[in-house]
């Protein structure tokens, strides 16, 4: 069996056995990887602690059949430190996990940028420094762009056109009047405005949004990641329940 090393980000861990772990992980240079951690559930466990979700972790592993086996587990980062004492920023980071996780389908598969891009987006989600779904809303924006799906924002997903109209997930971004498919949606002209910022890193224009556009714009970011994911995060389901929570208690 080969040993091999690498270094990455706990996506998710279920239950193997009576004291086993399977978890997924990000890695840097292998790509997402599932691998067993024996024993890590016993309460005298070496490592358990260092394999949690959100952790960027150090890791030893011998190649096995179906899983690999991690023997090695040294701590990084503990980004779960952070989020876990806030709602929003916790649901937020969860949200981050399952899309990298659905993002990335198959496993041992290099997948560098979207590693790094989610390391910074837990790093930038801890620090505070801007709203939690501002900084989610980013992440997915972004990581559908290194997946080849970032959406029109500037120009007709169709024609080109510099005069859109609305927005239309079908047709990959904003639209023109003319090519505009029944049903798209019509945005306002700042929330368009907020999903380029985000798309670009543009922070400073993205603080100064209001909380109207970053509705708009989380609905239409949450929407448009799902439907080229054709699947659900279940995780949204938090996050949405969170905001709607608190504009009913302003």
């Amino acid at each position: 069996m080969s040993l091999y090393r690498d270094e990455g980000i706990v996506l998710r861990t279920h239950k193997l056995g009576e004291a086993d772990r399977i978890v997924t992980v990000l890695t840097r240079r292998t790509g997402k990887i599932r691998g067993v951690a024996k024993g890590v559930r016993r309460t005298m466990s070496r490592f358990g602690g260092r394999l949690e979700p959100f952790t960027h972790v150090d890791l030893q592993l011998h190649t096995g059949r179906t899983l690999d086996v991690i023997t090695q587990a040294e701590t990084i980062r503990p980004y779960g430190e952070a989020l876990v004492a806030d709602y929003p920023r916790y649901t937020a980071g969860t949200a981050m996990l399952e899309t990298a996780e659905r993002l990335i389908m198959a496993e041992k598969e290099p997948a560098l940028r979207q590693f790094l891009l989610l390391v910074g987006g837990l790093r930038t989600l801890g620090s505070g420094e801007h709203e939690a779904r501002l900084v989610l809303d980013a992440y997915f924006l972004r990581s559908l762009a290194v997946a080849g799906y970032a959406p029109a924002l500037e120009a007709c997903a169709r024609c080109k056109a510099t005069s859109v109209r609305a927005f239309a997930i079908v047709a990959g971004g904003v639209v023109c009047g003319s090519c505009r498919p029944p049903g798209a949606a019509v945005p306002a002209g700042e929330t368009l405005a907020l999903m380029a910022a985000l798309l670009k890193g543009d922070w400073t224009a993205a603080d100064a949004s209001e909380g109207r556009h970053r509705n708009e714009c989380s609905g239409l970011v949450a929407a448009y990641l799902q439907w080229h994911l054709e699947h659900g995060i279940r995780s949204l389901r938090h996050v949405e329940r969170e905001y709607v929570e608190r504009e009913l208690a302003t």
